[in-house]
């Protein structure tokens, strides 16, 4: 008996430490390729959400192209540097615009802010000293800077580094969209790849389910949250710049922040109307564009129930919880990462807590009844 036993022994522990090794490497590979790559995983994240979310109208031009995949990522990739190139173009342009006009005004003494209505002073609680600081401003507007120069130049310096944050992302995202035209050229076969790696980890019928899922909630957030951002910040943008509100391109840039942080457009576009108001010399104009803002600043209130949540077997107020916790804990990746990995996380326990329950009182399989009885 104890013969036997030694060789058995053996070659478990021979077994075992084969196994480790192999871990052991596999883990050594996972970890470099990670450093490897980190230089670039937000180009990449951002490239694979781009193209997992476009891909649907990539298959549409592609049957209009005779099906030529890479003929049709290269128009939209042409397509969609064109629309956010342009919109982009025309803030940047006003806001260097009104920052040239401001300092040339500025140092030629000239007035830059109008003097305040007198009904300012009539708000409740705050409008007396809104006034005095306006009318300061308007009458002496380097003894008004000198006066609020500490708090300035913190605000400067914060909006400085929003700036330069807002355009290094939109850099990447055109370089990530060029990435993501590559990826939908050759999008059949990455995906039949992503579902064998799913259906490996978690087996055929939860693989394609989960797979479905984390596909559908990229795309659920990307309309729900980005798009409707995108879309009412650049139909805000475009207003401000017809209504020559003074620095449209930043405001349009904090409509986009407020977009995505889920808070509502109207916290800029009510200021915005007031000064249109006070501004403004023609009645026609001033509602015209009255009407214009609010519908604007309202119309995430009709798109967002239409796109977030689409297709997605998770509710919609998980995946918006996923989308704002992980912006808060990832940033902008974070949206759809916090947003895939809370659906998958609640259709997984939804699944185990209801079906497995559920099955619970159906009938043993044959093998296993042949098995209680054995026992028996």
């Amino acid at each position: 008996m104890s013969s036997n036993k030694i060789p058995i022994s053996n070659n478990l522990s021979q077994e075992l430490s084969d196994l480790l090794i192999r871990l052991g490497l596999v883990a050594f590979l996972v970890v470099t390729s990670v450093k490897i790559l980190n230089p670039f995983m937000g180009m990449l994240l951002w490239a694979l959400i781009l193209a997992v979310t476009l891909y649907p109208l990539h298959q549409k031009i592609s049957k209009r192209v005779a099906g030529n995949q890479g003929r049709a990522a290269t128009i939209l990739v042409i397509s969609g540097i064109l629309v956010i190139g342009i919109p982009t173009m025309i803030l940047g342009g006003s806001t260097a615009d009104f920052i040239t006009r401001a300092h040339d005004a500025f140092q030629n003494d000239a007035r830059i802010i109008a003097q305040p209505s007198p009904s300012v002073a009539e708000w409740p609680l705050v409008g007396g000293k809104i006034h005095d600081a306006w009318s300061m401003a308007a009458t002496d507007l380097p003894g008004f800077i000198e006066k609020i120069k500490p708090q300035l130049a913190e605000i400067s310096k914060t909006l400085l580094g929003v700036a330069a944050g807002t355009v290094g992302g939109i850099f990447q995202l055109l370089f990530s969209l060029i990435i993501s035209g590559i990826m939908m050229a050759y999008g059949q076969p990455g995906s039949d790849a992503m579902k064998k790696i799913i259906r490996r980890l978690s087996g055929p019928e939860k693989g394609e389910q989960l797979h479905k899922l984390s596909t559908a909630t990229i795309r659920s957030v990307s309309m729900g949250v980005i798009g409707v951002a995108f879309i009412q910040a650049l139909l805000l943008g475009v207003g401000f710049v017809f209504a020559d509100i003074p620095a449209a391109g930043l405001l349009a840039i904090v409509v986009l922040v407020l977009g995505i942080a889920q808070l509502p457009a109207t916290i800029l576009t009510i200021p915005v109307i007031a000064y249109v108001w006070w501004s403004g010399d023609s009645m026609i104009s001033n509602v015209f564009f009255t009407v214009y803002f609010v519908v604007a600043g309202l119309a995430d209130n009709v798109l967002k129930p239409i796109f977030l949540g689409r297709g997605v077997d998770a509710p919609m107020p998980i995946i918006l919880l996923g989308a704002l916790g992980g912006m808060v804990t990832g940033g902008m990746i974070g949206l759809f990462t916090g947003a895939v990995l809370l659906a998958l996380g609640y259709v997984i326990f939804m699944d185990w807590a209801i079906n497995e329950g559920k099955n619970s009182h159906d009938p043993l399989p044959d093998n296993v009844t042949e098995a209680v009885q054995i026992d028996k």
